[in-house]
């Protein structure tokens, strides 16, 4: 025959033992979605970096062939022209400076 502090004393075990096996459960379960959500969230930043990344190359596609059209000569005359504009506007300057 138990005693009654023995009866309980099993029946907080028990409860015990099955907190803990739930809880093992609800952990599991939590995990599962958890990683899900990291599985989202690292395919959305994925998605992000490739756009990124496309952007990136055209802007650096566009300043490339900027570039190459400025050796080959074709910015040239656009340097010339703003020389021969900072010569003008240095004559004037000189021209009203002096009183002329």
């Amino acid at each position: 025959m138990t005693t009654r502090g023995e009866s309980r004393f099993s029946y907080l075990l028990t409860g015990l033992g099955l907190g803990a096996i739930g809880g093992i459960l609800a952990a599991i379960l939590a995990r599962k979605e958890t990683r899900e959500a990291f599985r989202e969230r690292r395919a959305k930043s994925l998605d992000y970096l490739k756009q990124q990344a496309g952007k990136l190359c055209e802007t650096a596609d566009v300043i490339v062939q900027q570039g190459k059209n400025l050796l080959a000569g074709n910015g040239s005359g656009l340097v010339d022209r703003s020389t021969e504009a900072e010569k003008q506007a240095y004559r004037e300057e000189k021209r009203e400076n002096l009183g002329g």
